[in-house]
């Protein structure tokens, strides 16, 4: 069996999606049986692809803009993915929610939330023009749906109309860095994303200047993630009183770096109107460091009972909570146990099984479809 599996979203920064291509990619590879092929591809006027980028998997690499083969491909159809490698493929494998033109490969989708169908503001100007007209439609003629949560499942089957088993819940997994055992002396409160609006970070600045009104000692906290235009007004935020020296903002983390950054947290934060998962959750639980996260999308789902949660416009609510977690250590070992059991659940391994019985299901609805 050969597999196109698009490999885009990590080619530059591995984000949360990125993130996800490459340790999908990574376990699948770890897991294949005989005679499956997984390829992947890209395409960039700028930036290549490494052909050692995930050892045993085949490369593809075409110099054509993004914004040109995105605009062909969501709006034309075309090229297929057999036409611009002169290959064929069994799967072709999107790990985003429009399809991949292809003549005789499953067409597969990935869907992380639906975030930009309520709030196109909140998404860059070629999501914001595709996404919320096409979606529905290629989910729905796609030969099988991906989704990252059961949430995500939940909602795709709700507004797009999906039969049960037309949906595969796919998670991600926690990464197998080691466990710490001690607590960095002077810890910081920490979040870790890009600094955009739907982040909500408006919220956890609240929270912290709340207790930086009644406090005379307090953790640092670290935004740390890329900033975008439209988080402007957060960093301004940052360089004024009261918050001025007293927020740290490093900008984007290298996948190498991940590890250390939490290793300096105290207490994590996800305070997200939404999250299609929010793998970041599980980065810090691996690690041992107690999340605190918005009662929102995904993240119960993700956090379970380990982490604590709060409503995610309710400043007063998290700034009580980042408090009390704060201030009581036997607390933070609890949340620390806790989260190793719960992260237990998540590898990269039962991700890939998962992802390859979509696949399957996948090429039995096209068969089905043909006839």
């Amino acid at each position: 069996m050969r597999i196109f599996l698009d490999y885009r979203a990590a080619l530059r920064a591995r984000t949360g999606v990125g993130e996800t291509v490459h340790e999908t990619a990574r376990a699948l590879v770890a897991t294949a049986p005989p005679g499956e092929e997984l390829v992947l591809f890209s395409s960039s006027w700028k930036d290549r692809l490494d052909p050692g980028v995930v050892p045993g998997a085949r490369t593809i690499d075409r110099r054509i803009p993004v914004r040109v083969i995105n605009a062909v491909w969501h709006r034309l159809g075309r090229p297929t993915i057999e036409q611009i490698t002169g290959e064929t493929f069994d799967v072709a494998h999107a790990m985003h929610p429009l399809k991949l033109p292809a003549k005789d490969a499953a067409q597969i989708v990935t869907l992380h939330d639906l975030d930009f169908l309520d709030h196109p503001e909140r998404t860059r100007a070629e999501i914001r023009r595709d996404y919320p007209a096409l979606a529905a439609d290629h989910a729905r003629t796609a030969d099988q749906v991906i989704a990252v949560s059961a949430h995500t499942a939940a909602d795709a089957r709700t507004r797009f109309g999906l039969a049960e088993d037309r949906v595969s819940i796919c998670r991600p997994g926690a990464p197998s860095w080691p466990h710490r055992r001690d607590e960095p002396s002077d810890g910081c409160i920490l979040f870790l994303g890009t600094l955009e609006p739907r982040k909500n970070l408006g919220v956890l600045l609240d929270a912290y200047e709340r207790l930086l009104a009644t406090r005379t000692r307090l953790p640092r906290l670290v935004l740390a993630g890329r900033a975008t235009d439209a988080s402007a007004d957060i960093v301004a935020r940052v360089h004024r009183k009261p918050l001025a020296g007293l927020v740290d903002l490093p900008g984007y983390i290298d996948p190498v770096r991940r590890a250390a950054l939490y290793e300096q947290a105290l207490v994590f934060v996800l305070p997200s109107h939404t999250e299609g998962f929010g793998m970041p959750a599980l980065e810090a639980m691996t690690i041992g460091v107690p999340v605190i996260a918005a009662n929102a999308g995904a993240l119960p789902e993700a956090v379970g009972t380990a982490g604590a949660l709060f409503a995610p416009g309710d400043a007063a609510e998290l700034a009580a909570t980042l408090a009390a977690i704060v201030d009581d250590a036997n607390r933070r070992d609890r949340m620390r146990n806790a989260g190793w059991q719960h992260v237990a659940g998540f590898t990269w391994t039962r991700t890939a099984h998962a992802v390859r019985d979509a696949w399957q299901r996948g090429i039995e609805h096209r068969k089905t479809r043909r006839g």
